[in-house]
């Protein structure tokens, strides 16, 4: 599989690219920014074609590139269905602090368990709230995209709506950690001493777990 992991924007957001070598087709998670870059960098991959752009929550500096992404590739945008409510009516303060656009409505609500194909690859989604209701972390053999739930030594911050230190403590332990100990984190923002790390170093080192 191919995997590209972009850092994009002032706040050190990780956007993902997934695709398939054999097909060029792929996924954009959490487009974090304008959709010529990340778009650019998949190319370069060998992605050519995007069949959806998955958010892993609906916080804004995830998804203020849903919109250029959207109308660049004309993908349909995927989220939790404990999170579609709170993308469509984003907070306005947040969307003027970053200077973003609105995304439009997801078209495609996730639950757990589900999987999500391109070409012959595919992810499955885990329920992981805690950080918000409804986010989700992407699993694949040997990789995790986390979000916002687990950083490298870090984990996501749950003071705002919806979020919940205990829930996100348990969606660690026991659907994050739970995962085979060489899994490959891959995390929603640069904040760590490393970009990525392992589910077993997490379990081992991570001071907030």
């Amino acid at each position: 599989m191919i995997i590209e992991q972009i850092q994009i924007g002032g706040f050190e957001i990780f956007c993902y690219i997934l695709g398939d070598t054999q097909t060029g087709e792929g996924i954009v998670v959490d487009p974090g920014g304008p959709a010529d870059l990340i778009l650019e960098r998949g190319r370069d991959r060998g992605v050519k074609t995007i069949k959806l752009i998955v958010n892993t929550h609906s916080h804004v500096d995830h998804t203020m590139g849903n919109r250029s992404m959207h109308e660049a590739t004309d993908a349909p945008i995927a989220i939790h269905v404990d999170e579609a409510s709170a993308l469509a009516n984003p907070n306005m303060a947040m969307l003027g602090m970053f200077g973003a656009e609105p995304s439009p409505p997801a078209s495609m609500l996730l639950k757990d368990g589900e999987r999500l194909t391109f070409g012959n690859e595919s992810v499955e989604v885990i329920h992981t709230p805690g950080h918000s209701p409804g986010g989700i972390c992407l699993y694949f053999p040997g990789y995790v995209l986390t979000g916002d739930t687990l950083f490298v030594q870090g984990v996501g911050r749950t003071d705002l709506p919806g979020g919940s230190y205990e829930i996100m403590q348990s969606s660690i332990r026991n659907r994050l950690f739970t995962l085979p100990g060489d899994t490959i984190v891959l995390p929603g923002h640069n904040y760590g001493p490393t970009p990525t790390s392992t589910i077993q170093r997490e379990k081992d080192e991570n001071p907030f777990v």
